[in-house]
């Protein structure tokens, strides 16, 4: 973004100010003279640091000539220079004909209007014009210098000219600047709008981190003055172990408020992006003319959407859970056994693990579970529940299928998910805690179809089930001389082993083969035919 009538690099009026993808603007000349930022053999793209926020950005493979020229900063540098009179070039530039596009100074201005030829000419002050200095100016092709830029391309997303249409664009569709820029223009305010909103939410974020830091502070003073009241009971050793747990506190405040800092940082870096974005959008949209947003709104659509992409915390990463345990035993000091150790029950998502038989399977409308197990970042249990336990399970071929679990506090740092599937097939499990993954997470989950009941008998062999019964059949195939249709003892077709009738499954405790009562008949009919 362009602050100002000068290029922010060399301090000078600008130079063919080009609009880099972080919407800050560089003079053509300070750009080419940046040192690239890729690794040594990579020619296909070049990187620069941007000199105004650090952020690293690709040039485009054309080079500095590329990037998006920047009207709007050659809009201010011109108001900031005081632009001259065309025609006598002594006055200062006080109006503009609209007919002649022609910058007038006062004197001119009022011999324009009294002279014959351009008495009916609309001759309007420059302060009542909109960017005095860029807006009424026709900007030309530069494939076609003689040609004003009076068209936009949809195919290729740029101004042209007539000669273009004709030409490269040829079979382009493409409208008049006049009536895309109602699209286009509505798309980057949708754009403005949504990062506006997140704006608001980073500094609420901001505000919470700088009220946690403080609270991480104040805690951590009130814990200090707890271990030196309990070690002034001892003589050296306690007053050793009170400078042994000063550094483990200090250590711990310094570990959550690096967090808290770092946090902090990331999310400042990003609001100022988001401002960045905003501030030269809302420029843009208000300073720019039709053309100007439409030759910008490119790059500005990409940078605001990106922006709009960053996932960020909402809540501080850590918390002030920094506690005082004067009953716990720390071991001997100074041949003394002392009593007191610093408690960080700060829950680990990286250490938190889970725990359950049929954590990969399940079976369709089916009630299943696992177990989570939640432990601090030295691996310990935390033995305390409400945290933020959050988990989703998503169907990865059918993105509108999630299952909804249920997740109960056990209240001793283990939480118990549980949830039903409705649809067979392979699922994504994410566990978050706090927003992070826990181990293992996420995992796959394949839900297989419901659990297919035995509809038959579990026997030996058909003639002892029946009875003796000619026409009973058996799933197996079996079958008897003398017209028995179904199994027997060393008989043909006999598997040798109790079975079930309904699908000759040999397992007792089994899923049946048959997809439904209705298909035994003929599963038994077709296996004794083909045996």
């Amino acid at each position: 973004m362009s602050a100002g009538p000068r290029c922010p690099v060399c301090a000078e009026p600008w130079v063919s100010p080009r609009l880099l993808p972080c919407l800050h603007s560089l003079c053509a000349p300070c750009l080419r003279r940046l040192g690239p930022l890729g690794e040594p053999g990579r020619a296909a793209t070049r990187s620069v640091l941007c000199p105004v926020c650090d952020a690293e950005v690709e040039l485009p493979p054309g080079g500095v000539g590329h990037l998006t020229p920047d009207y709007l900063a050659l809009s201010r540098g011109g108001e900031a220079a005081a632009a001259g009179c065309d025609l006598c070039a002594d006055g200062a530039a006080a109006g503009r004909c609209l007919t002649c596009r022609v910058d007038l100074c006062l004197f001119c201005c009022q011999a324009h209007r009294r002279q014959k030829k351009t008495a009916s000419h609309a001759v309007m002050e420059l302060e009542n014009i909109k960017d005095c200095n860029q807006s009424g100016k026709p900007h030309f092709c530069p494939s076609h210098p003689t040609e004003e830029l009076r068209l936009f391309c949809e195919q290729c997303d740029q101004p042209v000219c007539q000669d273009c249409i004709v030409d490269r664009h040829r079979q382009h569709p493409y409208d008049f600047t006049g009536r895309a820029i109602h699209r286009h223009g509505d798309a980057l305010r949708e754009l403005l709008k949504n990062t506006q909103q997140h704006m608001g939410t980073l500094e609420d974020v901001l505000g919470q981190i700088d009220d946690m830091d403080s609270a991480v502070h104040s805690r951590a003073e009130a814990v200090a003055t707890e271990i030196s009241l309990f070690a002034s009971g001892y003589v050296k050793a306690i007053e050793e172990h009170r400078d042994r747990l000063m550094k483990q506190l200090e250590d711990l405040k310094v570990q959550k408020e690096n967090l808290l800092h770092l946090q902090k940082a990331q999310l400042e870096q990003l609001l100022l992006d988001m401002r960045t974005g905003v501030e030269f959008t809302e420029r843009l949209l208000t300073s720019g003319s039709d053309l100007e947003i439409l030759i910008t709104k490119g790059v500005v659509a990409r940078r605001l959407a990106k922006l709009n992409s960053v996932a960020y915390n909402t809540h501080p990463s850590v918390d002030d859970g920094i506690q005082f345990s004067p009953q716990e035993r720390a071991g001997q000091c100074c041949g003394y056994e002392v009593f007191g150790a610093v408690l960080n029950k700060v829950v680990d998502p990286a250490r938190c693990t889970l725990r359950g038989e049929d954590l990969h399977s399940a079976r369709q409308n089916q009630l299943t579970g696992f177990t989570l197990l939640c432990n601090d970042t030295m691996g310990e249990p935390m033995r305390r529940g409400g945290e933020a336990v959050w988990v989703t399970i998503t169907h990865t071929d059918k993105r509108d299928c999630a299952v909804k679990p249920t997740v109960c506090d056990n209240g001793d740092g283990t939480y118990h998910i549980s949830y039903s599937p409705e649809e067979p097939g392979l699922y994504a499990v994410c566990v978050y805690v706090k927003g992070q993954h826990v181990q293992s997470s996420p995992f796959t989950l394949m839900v297989k179809n419901k659990f297919r009941e035995h509809q038959g008998v579990f026997h030996c062999c058909t003639f002892c089930s029946s009875g003796g019964q000619k026409a009973a059949r058996c799933a197996c195939g079996g079958t008897m001389p003398g017209g028995y249709q179904g199994c027997g003892h060393g008989h043909k077709g006999h598997p040798g082993y109790p079975h079930w009738s309904c699908c000759g499954q040999v397992k007792e405790r089994s899923e049946c083969l048959v997809v439904s009562p209705s298909d035994t008949s003929q599963r038994s009919l077709l296996r004794t035919v083909a045996l």
